[in-house]
């Protein structure tokens, strides 16, 4: 079976460069081999079916829904936990019949699409499976698909994601006091959670020690902070002493958020400046601690981590589920962990997104320019580091962090960033409310099957 749906859409002037502008994926149009009925043209019915809605100038049929269902449930499996079958054709109804309403609103807004632009949406489908554009023909034909219908199916969709990309985002306002809160809220939230350096030098306690052996071991410990305030170097007190990991660094563990070290340790050097050690022995469950403090990373007002990250995206549809993607993206993880394919081979034949044709690339993005799941993910993963496949509004993602730098942002830039992070934060319940209205709006008759 062909997966038909288009690569991304591109985004319209003036968006940024980035994931969560490429394009939005939270409606997929129900192309041909999902809706069967509805590409045999408005009137035409397959021997035994019947109008389930009509929806303004569309048709619903049952059979669409029957198909819909049992392709969620191949999709996920017969063991997965779903709702009751009455349930699920109730939502798979619910699903179709917003898709009519969407297909029917882009129609009568009077969007136009040329041939070009379907042109290169079907041949961006043909490229998706690896196939020709006469191969793809036969296969339709196969199917018993009309190669017309087909086109105009693509062409609605299209027309559907321009539609909603006008309406939903124009429903969205953000003032300057908005833009202003949430840049103090970020710098706040920043300093609440600075990166610090600390080194320490760990002299252990054995597990049920008795308290002679714990005297003995904090007289060590104390051995080494009186060394150290004498003014021998750290470093040298712990490769010599310490019994942690990092003695071979001279104690050092490295920047880090302060949410990623342990509470005790911000709280013991929360006071210090970069160069003091605590006046006494940190006493924790693995033993006794000195710890000194490197350095401290605090906010700085305009300056941003940026990181340029790559993907591969597999685009849930009908016909892919986001389970079946998540084990193809499993599959493609290991061949480049084994190296027997590189990221940006996957990438380029694989990956549904304009970033394909560069191996994935997304370039540089400053924090709050993606979706906050991809986000996330990406700031969970070292330099070089691969995720496990994710999942957001717009698909199924492979990720790998290629570089990360701190940046100065011009005021225009950094209020530039806050304006696109809360359009985000917006987005899906300006998208509710927006289908919710269509659907108010429309004709929707329900028909009872036929006696």
């Amino acid at each position: 079976m062909i997966d038909c749906t288009p690569r991304r859409l591109p985004a319209p002037p003036g968006t940024p460069r980035a994931l969560a502008r490429h394009t939005l994926a939270l409606w997929v149009v129900a192309l041909v081999f999902s809706a069967p009925a509805w590409s045999q043209g408005r009137s035409g019915l397959r021997s035994g079916d019947y109008i389930a809605v009509i929806v303004n100038q569309e048709l619903v049929t049952a059979g669409e829904v029957d198909r819909r269902v049992e392709r969620v449930m191949t999709d996920v499996g017969r063991n997965a936990k779903l709702p009751p079958e009455p349930e699920l054709r109730r939502q798979a109804l619910d699903a179709l019949i917003d898709e009519r309403v969407m297909i029917s609103s882009a129609r009568d807004s009077g969007m136009r699409v040329e041939d070009p632009e379907v042109d290169r949406a079907v041949q961006s489908i043909a490229a998706q499976n690896q196939i020709s554009l006469d191969v793809l023909r036969e296969r339709l034909r196969a199917e018993g698909t009309d190669y017309g219908r087909f086109r105009a199916n693509v062409r609605d969709q299209i027309m559907i994601e321009r539609l909603r990309e006008r309406e939903v985002y124009s429903r969205i306002k953000i003032s300057d006091e908005d833009i202003d809160r949430l840049i103090e809220q970020q710098r706040q939230a920043a300093n609440a959670d600075p990166e610090t350096n600390i080194a320490q030098i760990l002299v252990t306690v054995p597990e049920g020690a008795d308290e002679a052996t714990v005297a003995a071991r904090r007289a060590r410990a104390e051995v080494a902070l009186k060394r150290v305030k004498a003014g021998e170097p750290f470093d040298v007190v712990a490769k010599e002493i310490s019994e942690d990991g990092n003695r071979k660094n001279g104690g050092e563990i490295g920047l880090r958020l302060a949410s990623k070290l342990p509470d005790v340790f911000v709280e013991a050097t929360k006071n210090l400046k970069p160069g003091e050690v605590t006046a006494q022995p940190l006493r924790t469950g693995a033993g006794f601690h000195v710890l000194k403090l490197i350095e401290r990373k605090e906010a700085v007002a305009g300056r941003v981590t940026q990181t340029r990250a790559r993907h591969v995206l597999l685009r849930t549809s009908p016909q892919l589920s986001a389970e079946v993607a998540s084990r193809r993206l499993a599959e493609y993880r290991k061949q480049i962990e084994s190296g027997a394919r590189t990221f940006e081979d996957i990438a380029r034949q694989y990956s549904e997104d304009g970033s394909a044709a560069s191996g994935g690339d997304l370039g540089w993005a400053a924090p709050g320019v993606m979706v906050p799941e991809f986000e996330t993910a990406m700031n969970e993963l070292p330099v070089g580091g691969l995720s496990a496949p994710v999942v957001s509004r717009f698909g199924v993602h492979l990720i790998q962090v290629l570089e990360r730098r701190e940046v100065a942002l011009e005021p225009r830039q950094l209020r530039e960033q806050a304006r696109n992070a809360l359009r985000e934060q917006r987005f899906e319940q300006a998208y509710l409310d927006w289908t919710k209205e269509l659907r108010s709006r429309a004709y929707v008759e329900y028909r009872e099957p036929p006696q």
